[in-house]
C-alpha cells in the first residue's frame, strides 16, 4: 500500500512537471492526500493516519512555484518512505 502511494504521488509530480500548472498539481496532491491518510488510517491505525495528515512542507521563501510544488510532493515521500521503511523492519504478525 505505501509503496503504491509513493507511486501515485511520484506520477503526479510528473504529471505537474509537465503541465507547468502548479495550481492544479496542487490540488490533485490535496486529494491524493486525503485519499492516503485514509489508506494509511485503515491500513496501520488512527495513529499512522493522525501522524501523516500532519505532514506539511516547511514555510517557502523562493517564490518559485515549481520548486515549492517539489518541496510539497518532498514533504510526502519522505514520511511514506520513513513508513515503508518502518513497515519492512516489523516484526511480521500472527495470523
Amino acid at each position: 500500500m505505501v509503496r503504491q502511494q509513493i507511486d501515485e504521488l511520484e506520477s503526479l509530480e510528473k504529471q505537474t512537471l509537465q503541465d507547468l500548472n502548479t495550481v492544479a498539481g496542487t490540488e490533485r496532491i490535496a486529494k491524493w492526500k486525503a485519499r492516503t491518510v485514509a489508506l494509511v488510517t485503515n491500513t496501520l491505525g488512527h495513529r499512522e493516519g493522525q501522524a501523516f495528515a500532519s505532514v506539511q512542507p516547511g514555510p517557502s521563501f523562493t517564490h518559485d512555484l515549481v520548486e515549492e510544488f517539489a518541496d510539497l510532493v518532498e514533504c510526502y515521500r519522505i514520511r511514506l518512505r520513513a513508513l515503508a521503511e518502518q513497515l519492512s523492519q516489523a516484526p511480521p504478525t500472527e495470523s
